[in-house]
């Protein structure tokens, strides 16, 4: 199939500017009428919501351990089947992934994935020829990755600039695209698992604005980028799954304080049968009416607690579908509003009370990475003894062991990608399933038919 033009937006580290530029790049290009699809490598959840927003369409995860590098190729061809080009934003550094020794889950796995090429944001600060040794090292590293330029990042002059352009031609490197001076962009508001998520509150338009002008001070999209300017021709790639026969609905939870979700999850229950019902446990006071299934999932209901406590109309529509025996799968934030309750700042919020547990926030980090789990008994995603990847990152924790209660059981054999260790997890009982894990469907082949069949579809 013909492919958009693509530029996959990489940086030396976190915190280079790699979400700023490639922002700013999004809105530049929106703001002169280009379709341009945005994509994030790895499992955040939160740059997708900005990069939807500057871009105005669905930002979708490319993350080669997760989900693989068939179904990312398939995703990009998919997504870009309408679009004028595409840019993807890295994870942390070019090549930090899912090991130290390896490619997976790292920018420069799907830079070759999809053979396009890259730009390096570098933090410049406080650099002068340093700044060539290091794109040296980068740009070498492998030789296979095609590199467009540079990018420096909280440059301090003009003169600053000419000094480290010259740096890369005299060493024979890729060229400097444009230098952004110190404090052009603008800040963009974040808390502890990274930025906020991105609402026209925390990304108006002004801001977005503000972005764009930034980078086209400072660089030319004309003379930069010429090939993502131009309309091609694009093949509509073909649906990975096949529509089921009977007509399904999953009710699915989204609003302020639950919108971890991938996008790509909701375009495959679509194509095979599902229809998606949003609802806010914020704002509505009952479910969607005929659910097949329900799905709670991560957020931030810490940050929304008292709210969520108050809304005692749909807490007692969460306890009421819990009862009919129809799927209920909650994640991350949706398990701490299935437990029952949360402790945080010095006081506890009563919640559905369905899983016999309650959870409490912490100062610190209490896990973060990638996982693999293996399944001990079936459940919603699979059957026993099928493996799926997904991560987890979270700063809570749970008070008691909900498996206390003989009626639940843990399913789940987990092992952590960085320490290699195994434990159990994966909250069990009957057809109501609760875990810390984001999953990824797209481990497991047949993931979403499983579900799908355990909500009341073909087999």
């Amino acid at each position: 199939m013909t492919r958009c033009p693509t530029l996959v937006i990489a940086g030396t580290h976190s915190g280079a500017g790699k979400t700023s530029f490639t922002l700013a790049l999004a809105r530049a290009l929106a703001r002169r009428g280009r379709e341009t699809q945005t994509f994030k490598v790895g499992p955040d959840f939160l740059d997708p919501t900005y990069l939807a927003l500057a871009s105005g369409r669905p930002c979708y995860n490319l993350d080669g351990w997760m989900a693989g590098r068939d179904h990312c190729r398939r995703l990009f061809a998919r997504a870009t089947a309408d679009a004028d080009c595409a840019l993807v934003e890295g994870v942390m550094g070019l090549f930090d992934g899912a090991d130290a020794q390896g490619d997976e889950g790292c920018t420069a796995e799907i830079a070759r994935l999809l053979d396009a090429p890259v730009i390096l944001v570098v933090n410049v600060h406080g650099m002068g020829r340093s700044f060539a040794a290091l794109v040296k090292g980068y740009t070498t590293f492998q030789t296979d990755l095609r590199f467009t330029g540079v990018v420096a990042n909280h440059c301090g002059s003009e003169r600053h600039a000419a000094l480290l352009s010259d740096s890369l031609q005299a060493a024979g490197l890729p060229p400097l695209l444009g230098a952004i001076p110190r404090g052009a962009f603008p800040e963009l508001a974040s808390r502890h698992l990274g930025l906020v998520t991105a609402d026209r509150g925390q990304l108006p338009e002004s801001l977005l604005d503000a972005l764009a002008d930034a980078l086209e001070r400072n660089l030319s999209l004309e003379t930069l980028f010429p090939k993502m300017l131009t309309k091609t021709k694009k093949t509509i790639g073909t649906p990975e799954f096949a529509p089921s026969n009977g007509r399904l609905r999953l009710g699915v939870a989204r609003d302020a304080a639950f919108h971890f979700y991938y996008q790509d999850l909701f375009d495959a229950l679509r194509t095979s049968g599902c229809e998606v019902l949003f609802f806010s446990p914020l704002d509505d006071r009952r479910l969607p009416e005929g659910l097949s299934g329900l799905y709670l999932g991560g957020g931030y209901p810490e940050l929304h607690a008292e709210r969520l406590a108050e809304n005692g109309e749909m807490l007692a529509a969460i306890r009421a579908y819990a009862d009919s025996g129809r799927p209920l799968y909650a994640e991350c934030g949706g398990l701490m509003y299935l437990s029952r309750g949360i402790e945080t700042d010095g006081r506890f919020y009563p919640l559905a009370g369905v899983l016999p547990t309650r959870t409490r926030m912490l100062a610190g980090k209490k896990a973060l990475g990638y996982v693999e789990v293996a399944l001990t008994e079936d459940s919603l995603w699979g059957r026993r003894g099928e493996l799926l990847r997904g991560h987890e990152f979270h700063y809570s924790e749970l008070i008691d062991d909900p498996t206390s209660d003989p009626a639940w059981r843990k399913v789940y054999s987990l092992r952590r990608c960085r320490t290699d260790t195994v434990e159990t997890e994966g909250y069990q009982n009957g057809a109501i399933l609760a875990s810390y894990l984001h999953l990824h469907y797209a481990s497991q082949p047949a993931a979403v038919a499983r579900f799908l069949e355990r909500c009341g579809g073909t087999p």
